[in-house]
C-alpha cells in the first residue's frame, strides 16, 4: 500500500482532532486551550505514574504505535529504519501520539549482539570477545490516551549491566528508560497551522522530533560502540533517566519549531522516572533547555536547521546538596536533510555541540568539551540499507576520540533489523588500549520489536 508521507493540512480525521472551522467559537480561544493544557499536564503526571505501575516499558520504534495508526513502520520511520522519523512521524509525535484509534498499548523489544574488539580485554568476556549474547530487552506502554494526550513509558533490562571485580561474572539489571507524556492541540485554517503542547519527559533531547538530536541520531542501536570512551557533553545523554523535565513547545506553519523546558532532579514525586539507574544525579533548582528550529518541505525533500541551549548546575559533592555546583553550558547547532521517495530514502544529519564547564571548587580551571557528529543513511525498498557515521570528540579532559562507523543492515520484515557495524578509531585517548586502532570494534546485531 502506498503511503503519503506528507499529510494534508486538512487531515483532521487522521489526527483525531476537531476541525476548528466547525467548532463552537468559544472553544477556539487560545486562553481556554492553554488552561486545558495546564490541567492536562497534571493529569499527564498522574497517567505516567499509572502507566509505570500498570506494566513494565523502552522506545525507539514502538509497534503499538503502528497498530494504533494502522500504518506500516515506513510511514513514521525513514525507509522503516527506526528511530529516524519522517515528516509524518514528526507530526505524530508533535500531536501527542494521538493519531489513530486507541489499541492495546503494549509492545516489547529485544536485541541480540556479538561484539568483537580488535584487542579485547579477556576479563571482559563475552561482551568483547565476539560471542553472540542476549544484550538487552524492553517492555513498553505506549499509545493514545485521549484525543489530546498520549505518550510512551519504558523499562529496559540490560543483561550485562555490571561486572563483579573479583569473579568477572556479569549481572543483569532493570531500570526506567525513556519516558515522554504529551498534551497537544492544533489550530488550523487556510491562513495558519499551529501545533502546541506540553511534554513531561526524563532525558533532555529525547523529546525532540529531529533525527540530528543526540538522543536519536547517533549510536542508537543498543550495545553499539558509539564514540567509545570519548567524553561527551551533558546534552548528549549526561542527564538521561536522572531528571524530570516539563516543557512547552509550538510548531508554526510546518516552518518554525520552538521549545522551552526545565529540568529538576528526578526524585520525590518524580522518582518513578529515574528508578533503577544507579545513584541519583543531583542538580540544583530548575535547569533550562531551549530549542529553535527552522524546517521546510518540498516534494520528496525536507530540511531542518536548529539551535539548542542547555544550562545545568550539578552539585560538586553529590552528598552535599547545599554546597557548590559545577556549571555546564551547552550550545549546539544541528542540521538535517531527507529525501523520501519510494523505493529510496536518504537521511543526512550533523550536530556540533560546544560545552564549557565552570567548576564549583575554588581555583579549579574550567574545561571544554566539543562534539561533532555526522551521519548519512540510505535505504532501498525499506529492506536494504547502509549508513556512515563520523565522530570527533575533543576536550580538555584527556578523553578525545575520533573515528568512523560504516554500517550495513537488512530488514527482512518490518519489525526486525539485522545489521553489522565496524567502528574505526583514529584517536581514542581514554580507550582500553593505548593504540587507538586496537580499540576498533566489529558489532553484529539482530534488533526485533513486537
Amino acid at each position: 500500500m502506498d503511503i503519503d508521507l506528507h499529510e494534508s493540512r486538512g487531515a483532521w480525521d487522521s489526527l483525531g482532532l476537531e476541525n476548528p472551522a466547525t467548532a463552537d467559537p468559544a472553544r477556539r480561544t487560545l486562553a481556554m486551550k492553554l488552561g486545558r493544557a495546564l490541567v492536562a499536564a497534571v493529569a499527564a503526571c498522574t497517567m505516567a505514574s499509572l502507566l509505570l505501575v500498570a506494566a513494565p516499558q523502552q522506545a525507539w520504534a514502538v509497534p503499538s504505535f503502528a497498530r494504533q495508526t494502522g500504518q506500516n513502520c515506513v510511514a513514521c520511520h525513514a525507509g522503516g529504519q527506526f528511530p529516524e522519523l519522517t515528516p509524518y512521524g514528526r507530526m505524530f509525535k508533535l500531536t501527542g501520539y494521538t493519531i489513530g484509534e486507541r489499541s492495546l498499548p503494549l509492545a516489547m523489544m529485544a536485541v541480540l549482539t556479538a561484539n568483537k574488539v580488535k584487542v579485547n580485554d579477556p576479563a571482559a568476556g563475552k561482551p568483547e570477545d565476539g560471542s553472540p549474547i542476549f544484550n538487552t530487552a524492553s517492555l513498553f506502554v505506549a499509545g493514545k490516551i485521549n484525543d489530546n494526550m498520549g505518550g510512551f513509558a519504558q523499562i529496559t533490562y540490560n543483561n550485562y549491566d555490571s561486572q563483579d571485580p573479583n569473579t568477572n561474572a556479569w549481572a543483569g539489571h532493570s531500570g526506567s528508560d525513556n519516558l515522554d507524556i504529551r498534551y497537544a492541540d492544533r489550530l488550523i485554517d487556510k491562513h495558519r497551522d499551529l501545533i502546541y503542547g506540553l511534554t513531561l519527559h526524563n532525558n533532555p533531547g529525547m523529546q525532540d522530533v529531529f533525527n540530528s538530536a543526540p538522543a536519536w541520531g547517533y549510536g542508537i542501536v543498543p550495545g553499539s560502540t558509539g564514540v567509545g570512551d570519548g567524553a561527551t557533553p551533558m546534552l548528549d545523554g549526561g542527564l538521561g533517566q536522572q531528571v524530570a523535565g516539563i516543557g512547552a513547545y509550538a510548531y508554526w506553519n510546518k516552518t518554525l519549531y520552538a521549545e522551552l523546558s526545565g529540568y529538576r532532579t528526578g526524585d520525590g514525586v518524580f522518582s518513578f522516572m529515574t528508578q533503577g539507574n544507579g545513584g541519583q544525579n543531583y542538580i540544583k533548582g530548575t535547569n533550562p533547555y531551549a530549542r529553535l528550529a527552522f524546517t521546510k518541505e518540498w516534494g520528496a525533500h525536507n530540511i531542518m536547521l536548529g539551535l539548542t541551549h542547555l544550562d545545568v548546575r550539578q552539585y560538586t559533592d553529590q552528598t552535599n546538596l547545599s554546597g557548590a555546583t559545577d556549571h555546564y553550558h551547552d550550545n549546539a547547532i544541528d542540521a538535517q536533510y531527507q529525501y523520501l521517495l519510494d523505493p529510496y530514502t536518504l537521511t543526512a544529519t550533523a550536530t556540533d555541540i560546544h560545552e564549557t564547564i565552570d567548576y564549583g571548587t575554588a581555583g579549579q580551571a574550567s574545561d571544554t568539551v566539543d562534539s561533532l557528529r555526522a551521519k548519512a543513511s540510505f535505504t532501498y525498498q525499506a529492506k536494504y540499507g547502509a549508513s556512515l557515521s563520523y565522530f570527533d570528540q575533543t576536550n580538555t579532559l584527556g578523553a578525545d576520540a575520533k573515528g568512523w562507523t560504516p554500517e550495513v543492515f537488512w530488514t527482512p520484515i518490518q519489525n526486525v533489523r539485522v545489521g553489522m557495524q565496524y567502528t574505526m578509531f583514529n584517536n581514542d585517548q581514554a580507550g582500553a588500549n593505548p593504540n587507538a586502532k586496537d580499540n576498533n570494534t566489529l558489532f553484529f546485531y539482530v534488533w526485533g520489536a513486537y
